[in-house]
């Protein structure tokens, strides 16, 4: 018998003490606001329900409380997403700056970020599909980024429509080659820009998802 009362009484002291807490911290959360919220809904048809176990008095308590804490659960998601992105705004501003004003770093940092924004950034086509092109030479390869259509003056030297390509280095791929390339010479690749900036950077240890190439 007191093995028993012993394994009831360990069961039941902490749930007693979790509903406890619970308790204490609603009522503690919604008491500031309880007059107002039960003011409004004694003007509802709350006011007329009346059950056996509850009293209408209980149900707009109740439904007040339910209601401030729905209430406060917004109110603390949408000022964490304020303070959030105040916050970190505010970081990314801070350490612009700093980069912009330190001597031969921000040279390197605004070129970085220029690339950057304009890979993933901009609304245009420009570097949004993926290349391989016969560079340095014929029987080897290099991934580039089409840029757009070569200048008139280049396709009308050429007598032929060509491609400007750009072929990032390696690892660093803010520098790189502006070549230009007939169109039957690109062999277009299944790869997202961002996959093949990886590729490039990692010297080709990350691999990109997909490989899958069309020749045009």
């Amino acid at each position: 018998m007191k093995k028993y009362f012993i394994t009831g009484l360990v069961t039941l002291l902490p749930l007693t003490l979790t509903l406890l807490i619970v308790i204490f911290v609603v009522n503690f959360l919604t008491k500031p606001f309880m007059g107002f919220a039960m003011q409004v809904l004694s003007k509802t048809d709350l006011q007329k329900l009346n059950t056996h176990i509850l009293s209408s008095e209980q149900i707009i308590k109740y439904g007040s409380q339910i209601i401030i804490l729905i209430g406060l659960f917004i109110f603390t998601i949408l000022l964490g997403i304020l303070a959030r992105w105040f916050l970190f705004n505010l970081l990314i501003k801070f350490g612009d700056n700093i980069l912009h004003r330190i001597p031969l770093v921000n040279k390197v940092y605004k070129t970085s970020q220029d690339i950057i924004k304009t890979l993933f950034v901009t609304d245009k086509n420009s570097f949004k599909q993926v290349v391989m092109v016969p560079f340095p030479k014929e029987g080897s390869y290099s991934i580039g980024f089409i840029s757009r259509s070569s200048p008139e003056t280049c396709s009308d030297s050429a007598n032929e429509d060509l491609i400007t390509i750009f072929i990032p280095t390696t690892p660093n791929p803010t520098t790189g080659f502006l070549l230009l390339f007939k169109k039957d010479e690109l062999i277009y690749l299944d790869m997202k820009p961002e996959e093949a900036i990886k590729y490039i950077v990692s010297c080709g240890v990350i691999l990109p998802e997909k490989t899958i190439k069309n020749k045009a």
